[in-house]
């Protein structure tokens, strides 16, 4: 089956250059050149990979790829004229799974456009004979079909919402700070922000928690982080 490639980028004659080279290639590939329906169509539709110029009109690739990131796992290639703009995209942690700077060449773009779409392949591909299932008091998590149920009622979690539950779910009785879970599961080293930690911990517990004020699951280990308990 034919892979589908969505490019958002504003700049039409980079646009085309790149849609040429990708179809030569074999994919099916669409563009936008706003930011705003570029981002709609990103979450609506049915895409293999993302190709995300940063600076767009209406919304700009920041906003989409942290918009995508929240509810898709699909691989985004970001790209930029300017070399710092990439160093910002890797200290933000935005998600993004590669970085070009423009100019670029398009062949090079399309070897790393078909090794995301292999590692992605390898990474969701159906190996496993069975799911992989975690069941701990009432609390169900397929990690393969990265699907979760309370008491058999299933929850919606985002992506990584999801990955931070599983880590802690398959560390029980572990404790970690909250720079070790931001390194974990952001794949980053702490760069002074990870209050995010805590709001997806908070998010996570209202999901899962009978009583948020009395977690059964993840508790707080004051002046040191959490730990999932068994």
């Amino acid at each position: 089956m034919m892979k589908k490639i969505l490019i958002i980028e504003d700049e039409e004659s980079i646009a085309e250059l790149e849609k040429d080279y990708l179809e030569l290639s074999g994919f099916e590939v669409e563009i936008d050149n706003d930011g705003e329906t570029g981002l709609s169509k990103a979450l609506q539709g049915e895409y293999d990979l993302f190709i995300l110029d940063l600076m767009l009109p209406g919304v700009d690739g920041f906003e989409i790829c942290r918009k995508v990131r929240e509810v898709k796992n699909t691989p985004i290639i970001m790209v930029s004229a300017k070399k710092e703009d990439i160093d910002k995209i890797r200290g933000l942690g935005l998600g993004a799974d590669d970085y070009m700077t423009k100019p670029f060449s398009p062949s090079e773009m399309v070897a790393r456009v078909k090794a995301h779409l292999a590692r992605y392949e390898r990474l969701i591909g159906s190996g496993m004979p069975d799911n992989e299932i975690i069941e701990i008091r009432g609390l169900k998590i397929d990690k393969t079909a990265r699907r979760v149920w309370v008491n058999g009622e299933e929850r919606n979690f985002t992506t990584k919402e999801f990955d931070l539950l599983t880590f802690l779910a398959q560390n029980p009785n572990h404790v970690y700070t909250k720079e070790e879970l931001f390194s974990k599961i952001w794949d980053m080293e702490s760069i002074g922000d990870i209050a995010t930690v805590t709001v997806h911990i908070k998010k996570i517990r209202e999901k899962i928690e009978f009583n948020t004020a009395k977690p059964q699951y993840i508790e707080t280990i004051w002046g040191v982080g959490y730990r999932f308990k068994v």
